[in-house]
C-alpha cells in the first residue's frame, strides 16, 4: 500500500507551503480543502515538478461528519496515511455576542472537533505500524485568552493541550507529534482576511518560515514548536506578567477599529 501525507487546508497559506515542502521531500500527498479548482491546480503542479502522487479532495471539513467521510474515502482508495497535517482552521474577529452563532459553531467544529475526529480515525493504523507522525497547527493565541477573538483562542488552546498530551501517550509507539504554534503569519488569515491589518511586534512571519520550523522539529522527533524567537519570548514572559495586563494588551491589538 502506497503511503501518503494528508494535509487539510491545503489550498493556500501554511497548508500550501506544507504541500510544497513535503512534495520536495518526495511525499505523496492527499490535499484537502473546499476549493476543487485550487487543489487540482496545486496537485498538477506538484506532480509535474516532483514526480509524486497528489490526490486533491474537495471537502468542507466544518460540516458534521466530514472527518468520517474523509477517512472512509482514504480507506476506499487504499491510501495509507503516514503523516497527518491538521492545518485547516479559521477565526472570526469581533465581540462574541455580536458574532453569528452558526459561524462560531462552524469554527469550533473545524478547529476542534474535526481535528480530534480525524486524528482518532487515522491514528490507530500508525500505532499498529509503530511509526507515523501528526502535525497539529495551533497558534500562539492558545497560550492566553484573546478578547475579540475569544472562541478562536479557546479553540486553539484545545489544540495545544490535546496535541501535547497526545505526544506523550504516543511516545512508546514511535508516532511523533508536532504541536505547531505560529504567531501572526502572512497568509489570508491576516493579510486579506477578516482580521484585516493587525500590527505584530517584529511584523508577520512568512508561512515558509513556519513550515520550515515544523519540519525541523518533525525530523528531530516532534515537540512544541513556536517559530521565531520573539514569539517564544512573548509566550514565556506571559507567565510573569499579570493576566489583566496581558488581556488589555491583547484587546488593544485585536479590537476592530
Amino acid at each position: 500500500m502506497v503511503e501518503y501525507t494528508l494535509i487539510t487546508g491545503a489550498s493556500g497559506g501554511i497548508g500550501e507551503c506544507f504541500a510544497r515542502a513535503l512534495a520536495a521531500r518526495k511525499h505523496n500527498l492527499v490535499l484537502v480543502a473546499r476549493s476543487q479548482d485550487k487543489l487540482e491546480t496545486l496537485a498538477g503542479e506538484l506532480r509535474a515538478a516532483f514526480k509524486i502522487q497528489a490526490e486533491p479532495v474537495a471537502l468542507d471539513l466544518s460540516v458534521p461528519g466530514a472527518a468520517a467521510t474523509l477517512a472512509q474515502l482514504m480507506s476506499k482508495r487504499k491510501l495509507a496515511i503516514d503523516l497527518l497535517v491538521n492545518n485547516a482552521g479559521f477565526g472570526t474577529p469581533g465581540e462574541f455576542w455580536r458574532s453569528g452563532l452558526e459561524r462560531l459553531t462552524e469554527m469550533v467544529r473545524l478547529n476542534v472537533q474535526t481535528l480530534m475526529e480525524l486524528t482518532h480515525l487515522i491514528l490507530p493504523a500508525m500505532v499498529e505500524r509503530r511509526r507515523g507522525a501528526i502535525i497539529n497547527v495551533s497558534s500562539t493565541a492558545s497560550f492566553q485568552p484573546m478578547p475579540y477573538s475569544a472562541v478562536y483562542a479557546a479553540s486553539k488552546a484545545f489544540v495545544t493541550a490535546f496535541s501535547l498530551g497526545l505526544a506523550e501517550e504516543l511516545r512508546p509507539y514511535g508516532v511523533r507529534v508536532v504541536t505547531l504554534c505560529p504567531g501572526g503569519t502572512a497568509t489570508n488569515f491576516f493579510v486579506a482576511g477578516q482580521y484585516g491589518t493587525v500590527h505584530f511586534p517584529g511584523g508577520l512571519q512568512g508561512p515558509e518560515e513556519v513550515v520550515r520550523a515544523a519540519l525541523q522539529a518533525l525530523d528531530r522527533s516532534g515537540g512544541l514548536v513556536i517559530p521565531r524567537l520573539l514569539n517564544k519570548f512573548g509566550v514565556f514572559i506571559q507567565r510573569f506578567v499579570p493576566r489583566a495586563l496581558v488581556l488589555r494588551a491583547t484587546a488593544r491589538m485585536f479590537r476592530r477599529r
